[in-house]
């Protein structure tokens, strides 16, 4: 039976485990936690392999996060598009409503200033 380390991913908590750890259950605590040999009588290969899916794990973290970034980056874009947009919106809405208003009132003075100058037919 070897002396092994837990170390938690981020290498602030660390535990020394011995086999009986292992055996009585407590594997559910140690899937939190990377399983390193004190004693260093891991192969190689296996040794490489782990540094290489750390490397990994770091890279996929660092892509998480610049993805997430550029998404954030683009919903605030994409909200100030939109607040644009219905500003936009809004404006020319106020401006057709005046125009609306405007030739409602011409028209009804037009219909006034014809009122007057024709007699109604039923006055003949």
């Amino acid at each position: 039976r070897g002396r092994f380390l837990l170390e938690k991913p981020g290498g602030r908590h660390s535990k020394a485990v011995t086999g009986e750890e292992t055996k009585t259950g407590n594997s559910g605590n140690l899937i939190a936690y990377k399983l390193c040999n004190t004693s260093s009588t891991l192969p190689q290969e296996v040794a490489k392999a782990d540094a290489h899916s750390s490397l990994v794990s770091v890279e996929a973290s660092l892509k998480r996060e610049q993805r997430l970034m550029k998404n954030r980056e683009a919903v605030r874009e994409s909200r100030v598009k939109k607040k644009e947009y219905i500003k936009c919106l809004e404006d020319r809405m106020y401006l057709l409503e005046n125009i609306n208003k405007t030739l409602t009132r011409e028209i009804k003075a037009l219909k006034d200033t014809h009122a007057q100058n024709t007699p109604c037919p039923c006055c003949k």
